[in-house]
């Protein structure tokens, strides 16, 4: 297990500016909750938990005396202030055009605006290198866009900058700014570039999730967030065009701990617990803190820099909203308070995460009336809705949010495209997405893919983006054991005695693990979902020949699991529609388990049979820990408990040829090797020596993806180096049964 102690370099500045070492935190919880013996020592503290490493950490970047409070942006007043931005996201292309958008908080506002709206000026400085330095030189004019307006109130309004820019033959980069405004962040450039690539070629991803802190974890013994540094070098070296967020973008379980909602949690009794009601009193309360740790977090180096020149696409998970949403049982979820902070989450991910305007008004407990709530409309002015057509938007509303799912389908260039399933909306402990909701996403997928195949660049990678990952480990016996009777004498004397307090969870009372375990797509309650889901997918990848990759994030490890066709149909991999990689890239910032839960899991790593057709398993992919510190035992090659990230990239037919392939041989024949084996040449060498893990990545020509998670070698590292692992994802060679899905 890792010490909690800093053994190498240490972080600059969080030392001296932070408080002592949290000696309650816990470094052998399973995922996301706190120590019990934090939990009391934090009730006695009025201060963000994550207030003190945060502030460290932008004090030590902040020149000239500009500081942060650990929640907000410490602001004079000035209406002209951007309190956080700019946040660039991507939304999609059409009629040959990269449309996006970028957001700004300005300070203060309400129901009348305040001055003229501001504009975002966005310059063309062409070719990446040399020819965008010359464009700037000889000072190509700038567009005007004129900002909308999408809510403001009292304290903060959010204006969006819609960009429209016609792909070209060549990869091309954008400078934008915001003439007149001044930031309050001393880490944010005035200007900004980001770039698109060329229209014959699809984009360069990057994967992220868990970007945040869970409650209790001692942040200074991880150097705070120094990942997103590595992100930011890799991005300077070769641009990332897109990062796709999987999820816990952000983490606002501190909400309960030290924010409005600690009374709530401190309730002994579950039935009081879930009786309190959630008053309009409560619900500004929680807004003001969802508000404010958004502006803290999206304010934080170098996460603020990142999000400010990559593109996002973002889904969201339980972290968003509060640790475990939509997996308690469900006499609690409905309960006020669990209604009422989801609208109030929901209200702050449409506006900071994409970009759209929120509800009018969310759920409180003391308003019956029909329509909006007029309190919440005091002073405040709420733009109309304008989804744009990637938004899959389900036919209704979630059980606990009563909003509608937002799924996202998007083409990432030339050959790939995404489809990102919000997994939260609609979830309970029995379902992840309501049947309807998969049939319009079905149907969405067909209508576009046989667009593209019309066309004449079809599609020929499609990105399963989901919050969880859907191939990996069943933990069927630890389900079994933690609902067995066995459980009932205990959570009696922990109630009466406070014996073995901490396995059980503050909301409910249930066993602390069983939400983690409920959220998953290998939980006994999802398994007929997912079977489904998966199914499904195989016949959309057969009937338009598109290769599948899923991305999923959550559980704070690095692993790389595959579904495949069962060796007894011999069907080579590149011409296999079931072969899906499920990349498990996490956490980017979130501390990882111990060495022995991801060992538990390399032990768990069995050949599974989704059905008569599919088998699954992980691929043995770490065949090196990242650094000088043991991560895993000797033999668990599929698990790697370490803060990681994940890059895309297409392998262009427009790119010369390469010398070699992985030293393979094309007539080298992996038909009826099973899951446990290297099963396609791709998979050959995968690990620190194969060609993705260089500085090859991406360079190859046959179509091909290039898979890269990179590891972090040293938590003590402020610097955040990562030790690289790749692989190679086959495209779906097309063959005389392709479309016939047994």
């Amino acid at each position: 297990m890792a010490s909690t102690q800093p053994q190498a370099a240490q972080p600059p500045a969080a030392h001296a500016h932070g408080t002592p070492q949290n000696p309650y935190s816990s470094a052998s919880r399973w995922r996301h909750q706190e120590s019990s013996s934090f939990s009391r020592h934090a009730r006695a503290h009025q201060q963000h938990p994550d207030a003190t490493t945060a502030q460290a950490q932008i004090d030590a970047a902040a020149p000239q005396g500009q500081r942060f409070n650990g929640e907000e942006p410490v602001s004079d007043g000035d209406a002209g202030e951007v309190v956080c931005g700019p946040l660039l996201n991507y939304c999609r292309m059409q009629d040959g055009h990269w449309e996006g958008s970028v957001l700004v908080v300005l300070n203060g506002g309400g129901q009348e605006q305040q001055g003229p709206a501001p504009t975002l000026s966005l310059q063309r400085l062409g070719a990446r290198g040399q020819a965008a330095a010359e464009a700037a030189a000889a000072g190509e004019p700038a567009s005007q866009i004129p900002g909308v307006r999408l809510y403001s109130d009292p304290r903060s309004t959010f204006w969006c900058f819609h960009v429209s820019v016609p792909m070209e033959s060549a990869e091309i980069q954008y400078a934008y700014e915001l003439p007149g405004l001044r930031f309050v962040s001393a880490d944010k450039p005035q200007v900004n570039r980001f770039s698109i690539p060329a229209a014959g070629e699809s984009m360069r991803l990057m994967f992220h999730s868990c970007n945040g802190f869970s409650v209790g974890t001692d942040e200074e013994a991880y150097s705070g967030t120094p990942l997103w540094k590595d992100v930011l070098r890799k991005h300077q070296a070769a641009p990332f065009h897109a990062m796709l967020g999987g999820g816990d973008q952000i983490y606002n379980d501190g909400i309960r701990v030290s924010g409005p909602l600690r009374p709530w949690t401190d309730i002994s009794n579950p039935k009081k617990r879930r009786d309190f009601p959630f008053s309009e009193t409560l619900r500004s309360e929680c807004d003001d803190y969802y508000l404010k740790n958004y502006l803290r977090w999206y304010n934080t180096a170098p996460f603020a820099i990142a999000n400010g020149q990559i593109p996002q696409i973002n889904i969201w998970d339980d972290h968003d909203i509060i640790d475990g949403f939509g997996s308690y049982v469900n006499d609690f979820m409905t309960c006020d308070v669990f209604r009422g902070i989801g609208g109030t989450a929901h209200k702050y991910y449409m506006l900071f995460q994409h970009h759209l305007a929120p509800p009018v008004s969310t759920y409180t407990s003391d308003f019956r009336g029909e329509g909006t709530n007029p309190a919440q409309q005091v002073d405040t002015f709420v733009a109309e809705q304008s989804p744009g057509s990637q938004y899959i938007i389900g036919a209704k509303p979630g059980p606990y949010v009563a909003e509608r799912s937002f799924n996202m389908y998007a083409r990432l260039g030339a050959r790939m495209a995404m489809l990102g399933i919000d997994a939260r909306t609609e979830r309970t402990r029995h379902q992840v997405n309501y049947p309807e909701t998969y049939q319009l996403l079905y149907q969405r997928l067909r209508d576009e893919l046989q667009a593209a195949a019309s066309s004449e660049q079809p599609i020929d990678h499609l990105i399963l983006l989901l919050g969880i990952p859907i191939a990996y480990p069943r933990l069927t016996w630890l389900e079994n054991i933690l609902r067995s009777p066995i459980i009932g004498p205990i959570k009696f004397m922990s109630r009466r005695f406070g014996i073995g307090g901490g396995l059980f969870n503050h909301f409910d009372g249930s066993v602390d693990l069983l939400d983690d375990l409920d959220d998953h797509y290998t939980a006994k309650t999802h398994k007929i979902e997912r079977r489904e889901l998966i199914e499904g997918m195989q016949k959309i990848a057969a009937e338009y020949n598109v290769r599948i990759t899923i991305l999923g994030g959550d559980v704070h490890l690095a692993a790389l699991g595959r579904f495949y066709s069962n060796p007894k149909l011999k069907i080579p991999v590149e011409e296999d529609h079931r072969y899906m990689a499920n990349i498990v890239s996490s956490a980017i910032v979130n501390k990882p388990p111990p060495q022995t839960v991801a060992n538990l899991l390399a032990r768990r790593n069995k050949i599974h049979h989704l059905n008569q057709q599919t088998d699954e398993t992980m691929l043995d992919l770490f065949d090196r820990d990242p650094g000088s510190t043991p991560k895993t035992a000797g033999h668990n090659k599929c698990t790697m408990p370490s803060r990681n990230f994940a890059m895309i990239a297409e392998n262009s037919p427009n790119n010369p040829a390469l010398a070699t392939t992985n030293g393979e041989t094309e007539t080298t024949s992996f038909v009826g090797k099973g899951g446990h084996a290297q099963m396609h040449k791709g998979e050959v060498g995968a690990g620190t020596e194969h060609r993705a893990a260089t500085d090859a990545f991406g360079q190859g020509n046959d179509g091909s993806l290039d898979i890269r998670i990179n590891v972090e070698k040293d938590q003590h590292n402020a610097e955040g180096p990562t030790q690289a692992y790749g692989l190679t994802v086959p495209v779906l060679r097309k063959t005389a049964a392709a479309g016939v899905v047994q």
